[in-house]
C-alpha cells in the first residue's frame, strides 16, 4: 500500500498525504508546499509517508 502512495506522491504529492493522514494540518501544509514549489511538496509527500 506505501508503494501506491509514493507513486500518487510523485504524481501529485498532496493526494498521498490524504490518503495517509486524512484531512489534517499536514494535508494542508502538503497543499502549500506544492504551491510554493512541486520538489518541496515532494519532499514532504514522501517523508509524511516513509515516517508512519
Amino acid at each position: 500500500m506505501d508503494l501506491i502512495r509514493i507513486i500518487l506522491s510523485v504524481l501529485i504529492p498532496p493526494i498521498g498525504v490524504l490518503l495517509q493522514v486524512g484531512l489534517t494540518g499536514h494535508f494542508f501544509l502538503n497543499i502549500l508546499l506544492t504551491l510554493l514549489g512541486y520538489i518541496p511538496g515532494l519532499i514532504h509527500a514522501i517523508w509524511i509517508i516513509a515516517r508512519r
